[in-house]
């Protein structure tokens, strides 16, 4: 168990790794694909965060089962062989978070992918590593709902006053908000600062290299 005195725990995609292009063009491709109205750039943001099925769900309606199955193995193709839109870390993510590990910080992720795509990202890039603990949409229930944010707390041993979570959506503010934990909103994902701020962040960023000192300055 964990035992520093403050858990940061970070969406991944439009958070720390600038991945919302890809998921956009490749959604919109797989329901071109398959002869589905195919929604807009904006429609597609606004389910980021959100796990797969539901996201889904949201964008064509409830479609029938051999058709769903097609659309989660041609999003999977899209996005991970097809699609050549790169999803680089954004620049100044590991520098962060080496940065609140330094300052004895807990460090984690909490993400709409599912475990398989979060692991195969991690491999990638090489920063596994750097984060005490994850959850996964496969792995527990999804954005709005909190369980993500408990289930990391009782795992690495932290209270809700002394965790923050940080995300671009209004999915992890309002899943911070259900978990009665600190929301830092970053201005730079898929929502802007007005909508982060109405569904409750704290704060809102537009760099990640000012998260340290308002983490520090919250629980002064």
């Amino acid at each position: 168990m964990v035992t520093h005195s403050q858990l940061v725990i970070f969406d991944w995609d439009g958070t720390l790794m600038d991945s919302i292009g890809r998921i956009v063009s490749a959604m919109r491709a797989t329901a071109q694909h398959l002869r589905l109205s195919v929604p807009t750039e904006q429609a597609v943001k606004d389910i980021i965060g959100l796990s797969l099925e539901p996201a889904i769900e949201l964008l064509f309606g409830r479609l029938p089962t051999a058709q769903h199955q097609q659309f989660l193995a041609r999003y999977r193709d899209e996005y991970v062989d097809l699609n050549t839109t790169p999803t680089p870390l954004f620049d100044d993510a590991i520098e962060v978070i080496e940065q609140l590990r330094q300052r004895q910080y807990g460090v984690a992720v909490a993400t709409g992918k599912a475990r398989r795509g979060l692991d195969r990202v991690w491999l990638e890039t090489q920063v596994g590593h750097l984060f005490d603990g994850s959850r996964c949409a496969d792995e527990s229930k999804g954005k709005p709902d909190p369980q993500m944010l408990h289930e990391l707390m009782t795992e690495l041993g932290y209270l809700p006053q002394q965790t923050v979570m940080v995300g671009d959506s209004v999915h992890d503010i309002k899943m911070a908000k259900a978990a009665g934990v600190r929301a830092i909103g970053v201005d730079f994902g898929v929502h802007d600062a007005q909508r982060l701020k109405a569904a409750g962040a704290d704060h809102v960023i537009s760099r990640l290299s000012e998260l340290p000192n308002i983490i520090g300055a919250s629980y002064a």
